[in-house]
């Protein structure tokens, strides 16, 4: 099924989604820093027959808004609360990854009336990382911009599935590929989790949730527990074989994992 781009606008920023349609429970896709809706692609194929699935291009990413003034946490809530009511989104599932997912469990636990349930790839609400923007601005820096051809970054980024992914986020422009975003709102979209916790926002959750980590995961084996220790009745699944990328890496088994979290759902 083909998707459809939306476009939605919240206090004169662009948010550019891909929508595939129909009439059915819905779930919203959102990508990490210096990432892109088309990430969700395959994924994405997978669940329309059940489900009306929107992907998010986030401020200061992809299709959407290039230099938006403010990239707070509080923003892109606010953004994806724009989504769900201008696309007519009933109490949709989020599906989140790194900072996506970060995102996803801060909208449910300021709006909880707005969200039907989480499923958190790679992501967590812990303690502040006050290194976060130096370190992600060093990694952006170490590209070798711009790409002298597509394949090229494709190898850059690991080549595979996720060497694609990334190839497919950026933009070609006199023969030469750029990245779809700024270095230095990139860095900024990090400020506030390098100056607090998210673990109030985290105990504050009351919707179904489902933890879904790489084998190779960002997040620390204390960081699990804790989270898991705050709210016990979380499902927590580990892939094995795979690394932060996961939902490009193995879109098929990330599939297989969430499918019985999501039909339990409707039994509730």
């Amino acid at each position: 099924m083909a998707w459809t781009e939306r476009l939605v606008v919240r206090d004169g920023v662009r948010l550019v989604c891909r929508d595939w349609g129909g009439n059915r429970p819905a779930i919203v896709l959102l990508h990490g820093l210096a990432g892109h809706a088309g990430e969700w692609d395959a994924l994405a194929e997978q669940l329309t027959s059940a489900y009306r699935v929107v992907a998010v291009d986030q401020r200061g990413h992809g299709a959407s808004e290039r230099l938006p003034q403010d990239v707070s946490r509080a923003a892109f809530v606010a953004d994806v609360v724009a989504v769900t009511d201008q696309l007519s989104l009933v109490r949709p599932v989020l599906i989140g990854q790194s900072l996506g997912g970060h995102t996803a469990i801060l909208t449910a636990a300021r709006r909880p009336e707005a969200v039907r349930a989480l499923v958190i790839i790679e992501a967590g609400a812990g303690d502040p990382d006050p290194d976060g923007p130096a370190r992600i601005g060093r990694w952006l820096d170490s590209w070798p911009v711009p790409f002298p051809s597509r394949d090229a970054a494709v190898q850059f980024f690991g080549g595979g599935a996720v060497g694609v992914a990334w190839a497919d986020g950026l933009e070609e422009r006199g023969g030469r590929w750029w990245p779809r975003f700024d270095r230095d709102v990139m860095v900024r979209c990090l400020m506030d989790n390098a100056q607090r916790s998210f673990a109030q926002e985290w105990d504050r959750i009351g919707c179904p949730t489902l933890l879904v980590l790489a084998q190779s995961s960002f997040l620390a084996p204390s960081e699990v527990d804790d989270l898991l220790r705050r709210r016990p009745l979380t499902t927590s699944v580990s892939v094995p074989g795979t690394h932060h990328d996961l939902h490009v890496q193995q879109p098929g088994i990330v599939h297989d994992l969430i499918s019985p979290f999501l039909a339990g759902l409707a039994k509730e």
